[in-house]
Parts: C-alpha cells; structure tokens; sequence
C-alpha cells in the first residue's frame, strides 16, 4: 500500500495537529505507561498473510535487528524502572513480543526477563506476558516462564481450516498442527497455570460457532477475538463501503453462543468489556472504550514507539525519533500522537461525540480510523459492525435485567 500520507508527507493530520501544551494548560495531565511491549525478535517463523507486521504498509521491520542487543536490553530495562519509580507505580506490565518472540531463544528471553527485575527491584513489581504463535513453546522454553511466571497468549484462528487460510508456513503449509502441539504442552499439568488465553483475527469466511467451540476444545481461560486491521484508505476484507454488518453479525452469533450456555466456559474479553462499559465501567483494553492508553513499544533497536498496530496505517506510523539510549519514557508521553490516544472523547470525530453509544464503542480501535488527508479523528472503518454487536449485546442483558425485576 502506497497511502497520500507518503505522497504528500508535509501535510499535517490529526493528531499532528493536537496541541499539548494547551492541553496541560487546563489541567490534562498524561497516564503513566504501565504495559511496555518489548520486540526482543523481529522475525517470524511463520508468514500469515494478514499480518501487519508484515505484509501491510510499514515495511520498516527490514531494517530492524534480528534480536534486541543485550546492551539495549539493559537500557530498557533502566528505563522501564525510572519510569516507574518517577511515577510512583509499585506494579508495570512487560510483554516479550515481536515478529515471533520465542525465536530469540531460552538463554536471551531469560537475560530479558532478568535485567528487567534487576533494575525494578525491589519496589517495583513486573508481570510478564508473552505472545507467541505457539509453534516453539517446549520444554526449555516452558520450565523459563514457569520460573519466573510468564502468562503465555497464543494466536489461534479457530479449527483447522479457519486458521490454515491464513496462518500459514512461508512454504504455504498450514501451521495448525504444529500450533495445536504447542498448546497442548502448554496446558500439561506443570505449565497449566501460565496459559492466558487464545488471540484470534476473525475471518467473516469461518462459521462463527464452529470457530468458536474449535478454540473451546483447548479450555483457554479467555478468547481475545480481534477485528482483521484496516482503516478507510485500505478497508478490511469484505467490509465494504456501506452500512452492512458482516463483522457485527459474524461476533454476535458468537455472543449468543457464549451468553447462553448454562455455563461460561471461557471469558471473550471482547464482550466482557462492552458488557462492563454499559454498566459504566471503565475499559481496559483498546478495542473499545475510551479509557487512556498506556502502552508503549520498544523495537527492536531501542527505538520507542507507539503501539505497533499502526503499521497497518501507513510507513512510519508508530515512529516518535526517541531511544531509550538518551530518551525517557516521559518524553514519549507527550507526543501529540500518543496524548492523543489518552484525552477520551476529545480525540473523538463529531459524528461519533453525537452518537450515542460513543461511550461504549470509543470510536473502536484507533488503528482502524485512519484515512489519509484526515489521519485518525475519524469514525472507526468498523463504525456499523459496532453498533450492531453493541445494540444486540445491550439489549440481550437488558432482557435479563428485566426479568430478574420481574
């Protein structure tokens, strides 16, 4: 993808336009960074052809280090603890990503994982996380996050056929085997415990259910269902330009599966939250929402850069020029862009501060907003599909409210 922000990169779009200073002058103030996402590996062993990592706009992982050097590791791993010290946080969240994680190897996951709690011992407590695609979680690899408590998320796209479409080896060969094999050792008795959950990209070509009860034969604790990325310059598959719901009527089948079982068998973080937010609680995550984001990225160089779900945007979307080598954190947290995704409503298009569920949908995922010429103060290119999935859930617990009064 070539978008108009590259052919005309002296043009400003929102949030470059987002004034900060006059923010903090009446009174804004930032949400510390409490999930740093590390790119200890910018490779992947497999090649799924909708990753955005990969094969979407930002092409910058070809000039990032394979690995993340152990000198920067120790500079990430200061940073991380003056961060949260000089914010007074006793508790930070550290997720060992990439490309594929696991293929920077035991001896440096482990020299990762160590330098961190060195330089935040003792008043500051880290939660590690990785995500992975599951395929080299073995035994070394295992007995490592079962000595230090690495909750494990793998990416899985329902049964076989759902995720072979995509996730797939570069020969072309599916990868679900070989993921199933990995999944099933991490759920062995030893290592049960450090299993956080399925990540899965819906594909509107899977059966909604089947894709669903495939995933419920592993007993995940949670499913994360995560919306393919696109935006309005470079619209997902089969969403076209209209007010069709195909995404919204693909994740309610879903939740009427998962809502009306006698028993819930696993958490859909998904619908969790927006049955929360009509409750008026807060989000936690970024899908929907309007909760602040405080999550920052360090590739693999050491560059500090915004979530990394924006390479789906355009080259250069994450980018901030700081480094942890001479960079604070803190500085990070004043950058238009990333101030941007942590001033709720204000960062919101008109069209969705008028609308009523804006409170509860947040204009969806950020990453899903942009279009060039306007940047990312836009409705969500998932605007209808949102409401669709919002409304059915708010009316079936409504449902239930009422006859519980009755």
């Amino acid at each position: 993808m070539t978008s108009s922000r590259q052919e005309t990169p002296g043009t400003p779009e929102w949030p470059d336009t987002l004034d900060v200073r006059a923010l903090l002058g009446r009174g804004w103030r930032p949400t510390p960074f409490r999930e740093f996402i590390l790119k200890v590996h910018s490779r992947c062993n497999l090649s799924c052809d909708y990753c955005y990592m990969y094969e979407m706009a930002d092409q910058s992982w070809r000039r990032q280090p394979r690995k993340m050097a152990k000198p920067t590791i120790d500079q990430v791993a200061m940073r991380i603890a003056e961060h949260a010290r000089a914010k007074l946080l006793d508790r930070v969240d550290v997720t060992l990503h990439g490309g594929e994680p696991l293929l920077a190897g035991v001896d440096h996951l482990r020299y990762t994982v160590e330098a961190v709690l060195t330089a935040c011992a003792p008043d500051v407590r880290v939660r590690f996380n990785v995500q992975t695609n599951g395929i080299l979680l073995d035994p070394p690899v295992l007995e490592l996050f079962r000595e230090y408590g690495v909750q494990v998320g793998v990416s899985l796209d329902g049964d076989e056929e759902g995720h072979d479409r995509h996730r797939r080896w570069a020969n072309g060969q599916g990868s679900f085997s070989a993921v199933r094999a990995g999944v099933e050792r991490l759920r062995a008795a030893p290592y049960r415990h450090l299993f956080n959950g399925l990540l899965s990209t819906v594909d509107i070509q899977n059966d909604p259910v089947r894709a669903y009860e495939a995933m419920l034969e592993f007993e995940p604790p949670a499913i994360n269902f995560l919306l393919p990325h696109g935006n309005w310059d470079t619209p997902p598959p089969a969403r076209p330009p209209d007010d069709s719901t195909p995404y919204g009527d693909w994740l309610v089948a879903v939740f009427d599966r998962w809502y009306r079982s006698p028993e819930k068998a696993t958490q859909v973080r998904l619908f969790d939250e927006i049955m929360m937010l009509l409750f008026g609680r807060p989000s936690t995550g970024e899908a929907v929402g309007l909760s602040p984001v405080a999550i920052v990225v360090v590739e693999t160089n050491g560059e500090i850069e915004q979530v990394d779900t924006l390479k789906s945007a355009y080259e250069g979307a994450t980018g901030t020029a700081l480094h942890v080598s001479r960079d604070p954190f803190e500085a990070a947290l004043l950058l238009p862009s990333i101030a941007a995704r942590q001033i709720r409503g204000l960062a919101l298009a008109e069209e969705c501060q008028e609308c009523r569920l804006h409170q509860v949908c947040g204009a969806g995922h950020y990453t899903h907003r942009y279009r060039s010429g306007r940047g990312f103060r836009n409705p969500t290119v998932y605007c209808h599909d949102l409401q669709r999935l919002i409304t059915h859930i708010h009316a079936e617990v409504s449902r239930d409210l009422e006859a519980l009064r009755g």
